[in-house]
């Protein structure tokens, strides 16, 4: 970004701190992934087990696609946690604060 140009990389990192920035924000977003694992979830165990069955490397994939959005999800349960007791503890220590 030194000659003005701007990059992928910069673009996605300046809009994932916005988005973690903010609680509502990362409250939706963890939301919206819940919503994909557990969707994930439903359609392989009841509306796609035949055409998961058919091939163990798709049985696969599915799972892990599956897996992954669910550890994703509970990456962003640990991080909003640590987030909000920050946030607490940074306004704890700013209405204590004599100055």
């Amino acid at each position: 970004m030194a000659n003005g140009t701007i990059n992928a990389w910069s673009v996605c990192k300046g809009l994932a701190g916005q988005i973690l920035r903010t609680r509502t924000e990362r409250r939706r977003l963890m939301s919206q992934l819940l919503m994909l694992a557990l969707g994930m979830m439903a359609a392989g165990l009841w509306w796609l087990d035949h055409w998961l069955m058919a091939n163990v490397w798709r049985f696969f994939l599915w799972w892990a696609a599956c897996a992954g959005a669910s550890s994703l999800t509970m990456l962003f349960a640990i991080y909003d946690c640590v987030a909000v007791i920050r946030e607490e503890r940074n306004a704890r220590q700013s209405n204590s604060d004599p100055h």
